[in-house]
């Protein structure tokens, strides 16, 4: 039985690479803790890409078969930013409090976009 204010931490990388291996340590980590709430801390988490928003989106259709909440925590501001573009920050509770994209209107210009020639 886990303590109370248990919580399970999150590697420093989840990429595609890592997300098999991080699924597994998760659901093990989820079989051992018990409580209505599994607790998920983002913190550790340096590198990621979408693959993080699939694990992610696995633990919490586990906790919800097993009718427990998931609440991640100290999620990045990458994880916040991806989890909102692809409209999943509710469902995984990573709701940035303003959401701000990494890039900027006008920081991009014209002449900084390769072009490249459509054959016809």
């Amino acid at each position: 039985m886990a303590a109370a204010g248990a919580m399970t931490a999150l590697p420093a990388s989840l990429t595609l690479r890592d997300a098999q291996a991080v699924l597994e340590s998760l659901r093990q980590s989820f079989a051992a803790e018990s409580g209505d709430v599994w607790r998920i801390d983002a913190a550790p988490v340096a590198q990621l890409d979408t693959s993080a928003l699939a694990v992610l989106l696995e633990c919490a259709r586990m906790a919800a078969a097993a009718r427990r909440k998931l609440q991640i925590v100290n999620a990045p501001a990458r994880m916040s930013d991806l989890a909102h573009l692809y409209g999943v920050d509710g469902l995984l509770g990573v709701e940035a409090e303003a959401f701000e994209a990494s890039a900027k209107l006008g920081e991009s210009k014209p002449a900084d976009i390769p072009v490249i020639p459509i054959l016809r």
